[in-house]
């Protein structure tokens, strides 16, 4: 049976590969009623990370008029294409997501702050981010100087490629390009901790 295109990269690409994730993701109606994926994909900007399974629901991969199941290795990954916790399936990670990004009105305003960081309009494309690399904290994804995006762990710098984490490299001096949006980023400074493989 073919892959469906249903994982999504750290450059926030969605792409067809069989590889299992540990969150399914959620940023609406993607596909057509036969399933291909179009422009669509940026148009919302609620775009929330679930977990695979929640209250015993069952799902029909890509209904036609249903959200779009999309698939992350981890959380990192997820937080990389610019999803965020979901607050019903997921609500104490919601909640201390909350608190570690320091949101204390509606979560509609830090989605459309987010979405801004993320998207660049009328592209459909990822924002890429300028970033001192000394100064993210682990978890975040930047572009090796090869294209390859890695997560920051420590000193080390963890190279995704085929959909799993390589062995480590040193972590990157200077100015690095930035993956993981600044909203994003900036709730792991306040303190919330990713779920990941690595």
């Amino acid at each position: 049976m073919m892959a469906r295109q249903n994982r999504v990269t750290p450059k926030a690409e969605i792409v067809a590969h069989p590889a299992r994730g540990l969150f399914m993701g959620n940023r609406g109606i993607l596909h057509d009623d036969t399933g291909v994926l179009g422009h669509r994909r940026w148009r919302l900007k609620g775009w929330v990370t679930c977990l695979l399974d929640f209250k015993g629901r069952k799902r029909t991969l890509a209904a036609p008029g249903r959200y779009t199941e999309l698939f992350f290795f981890d959380e990192a990954v997820a937080f990389a294409a610019g999803h965020r916790p979901c607050a019903e399936c997921r609500r104490s990670d919601y909640t201390a997501f909350r608190e570690a990004a320091g949101i204390t009105g509606r979560i509609e305003a830090f989605d459309k702050d987010l979405h801004a960081a993320r998207v660049i309009p009328r592209k459909w494309a990822q924002r890429h981010h300028e970033a001192q690399a000394g100064d993210l904290p682990d978890g975040v994804f930047v572009l090796l100087g090869d294209g390859t995006p890695a997560m920051i762990s420590g000193d080390a710098a963890m190279p995704f490629v085929e959909f799993r984490y390589r062995p480590a490299q040193p972590r990157p001096q200077g100015t690095v390009t930035l993956l993981t949006p600044p909203p994003l980023v900036d709730a792991l400074r306040g303190g919330y901790r990713l779920t990941t493989r690595a």
